[in-house]
Parts: structure tokens; C-alpha cells; sequence
């Protein structure tokens, strides 16, 4: 199952970690969101223990929104060594992630 970013544990999940992070920006009311959440939780599965992959609610967690410049969702970013190293926004074919995941890993 896809992690769960927070305002509070973005800093020690995905900052202070030197694997690959992969967190896609999202909301409740967004379709296109909806429509990437079954594609963001069977990557997580597919890299587990390998990428850390997971989601975080912008209207629950403002503070890293706006850190990113958040301004488009769905927004996913790229994260290493406490770097954004990509960035997708929209919705977007299974093969996107997957290509970018291999890049950066």
C-alpha cells in the first residue's frame, strides 16, 4: 500500500531517506487524482522495499504544498538525497512513472 505523506513526516520519510522517493500530490475532489491513485498504489507494490511511493493530501498537508510551489495537482515529484530530481503533473500513463522510477533509482 502507497505511504502516506504528511506535513509532519515528510521530513524523515522522504528528505531524510536516500532512497528514491515518489510522491504524488493529490485531493479528494480531483478526478484526475482518482484516476492515477490505482496506478500510484500498484507501483508502490512493484518497488517495495526498493522506492518509497506514496501519496499526500494537499488540503490536509499545505505547508510541503507550498514548499514545492504545488500549484497543479495531480503533481508527482521525484525525490533523492533530499533533492527533487523529476516532476510529472496530470494524469499520465503507468509507463511515465515507471520510466522516470528507473532513471532515478
Amino acid at each position: 500500500m502507497a505511504q502516506q505523506f504528511t506535513d509532519a513526516n515528510f521530513q524523515t520519510e522522504v528528505l531524510a531517506s536516500n532512497q528514491l522517493s515518489v510522491i504524488d500530490f493529490w485531493a479528494e475532489w480531483c478526478g484526475p487524482c482518482r484516476a492515477i491513485g490505482p496506478v500510484i498504489e500498484e507501483l508502490s507494490k512493484e518497488y517495495d522495499g526498493k522506492v518509497k511511493v506514496g501519496k499526500l493530501n494537499v488540503d490536509e498537508n499545505p505547508q510541503v504544498s507550498m514548499n514545492y510551489g504545488i500549484t497543479s495537482i495531480p503533481a508527482i515529484l521525484f525525490v533523492k538525497n533530499g533533492q527533487v530530481v523529476d516532476k510529472l503533473v496530470g494524469a499520465q500513463p503507468k509507463g511515465n512513472f515507471v520510466k522516470k522510477i528507473e532513471q532515478h533509482m
